[in-house]
């Protein structure tokens, strides 16, 4: 507790520093919690009167407030333009959506209080993964980060990152099979949802859909991902403007789940991307943030 707290029922108080369980929310913002402490006794208290204790302690040591002192924001080594403006299905209400890494100095990384995986600005659309997680994320195939490192509206490039995007074929491999495929079928389940539930489906959710397998398909196929979409744009977007019919955009789908199993039989991706280089990277890349 934050404050002292009376009791219910008796004349005395639980003093300041004291553990409980919350027992009962309150109705709305204007009423107290009710809490139970570890003799069974209860209590009621308004939020500014306790604390959850993990952030309690993570407050008392000081480590939310050290990190904060660094601005990590100024250690973005790689900034590039996702989304439709980097396919080239964009319109006049498109987003402009940044994303990138960032690099920490190795006294912070290795300090007690460490650093996020990822620095968010929601008003600026802008998200930047710490290195090491996007290595990883890039092993797996992720698409997300797939589309990072083969976007071409690249914004700025460190010398790192120039090195990263050289290499950026590493991580394409048969896993791109399994990951494409499991973010199709799981928004493909949502629009189905969407039908039984209001009979209408986002339009621009099923574009993505189609657009994610027709990019699956090619980096089996060429062993390598052209963001910017030309050959299917003029569809994709009667797609997106819901000037198909839901039965045609199915029809496409399950023709392009029949080419995506034939380019995964005869594609030459390796079963596996190289993790020895990514990490090889990787170390290098912690060792010239060593501050001397």
């Amino acid at each position: 507790m934050l404050n002292a707290v009376k009791v219910l029922n008796e004349n005395r108080f639980k003093p300041k520093g004291t553990v409980g369980v919350i027992s009962t929310l309150p109705s709305d913002a204007f009423h107290a919690y009710k809490i139970k402490f570890p003799d069974q006794s209860e209590g009621m208290a308004n939020r500014k009167d306790f604390s959850i204790r993990k952030h309690f302690q993570s407050e008392q040591s000081g480590l939310v407030s050290q990190l904060e002192n660094y601005r990590l924001f100024d250690f973005v080594i790689y900034r590039c333009v996702v989304g439709s403006r980097a396919f080239g299905l964009d319109d006049e209400n498109s987003d402009k959506d940044l994303r990138g890494i960032y690099l920490p100095p190795a006294d912070i990384y290795w300090s007690m209080f460490g650093v996020p995986e990822q620095l968010e600005n929601k008003e600026t659309e802008e998200c930047y993964w710490e290195l090491r997680k996007f290595l990883i994320l890039a092993l797996k195939a992720n698409p997300n980060i797939l589309e990072c490192l083969f976007t071409p509206l690249v914004e700025y490039a460190s010398d790192l990152a120039e090195e990263l995007l050289s290499m950026r074929k590493i991580f394409l491999s048969k896993l791109v099979y399994q990951t494409y495929n499991g973010y199709v079928m799981s928004q493909f389940k949502k629009l189905e949802q969407d039908l039984r539930s209001s009979g209408e489906i986002r339009w621009k959710h099923a574009m993505h859909l189609i657009r994610l397998l027709l990019q699956g398909i090619e980096i089996l196929r060429e062993e390598n991902l052209i963001v910017r979409v030309a050959k299917n744009r003029e569809r994709l977007l009667s797609l997106k403007c819901a000037e198909l019919d839901w039965r045609e955009v199915n029809e496409w789908r399950l023709s392009l789940h029949k080419d995506f199993e034939k380019a995964f039989i005869e594609t030459h991706l390796p079963e596996r991307p190289d993790y020895e280089k990514a990490n090889a990277f990787l170390i290098k890349a912690r060792k010239s943030m060593i501050r001397k």
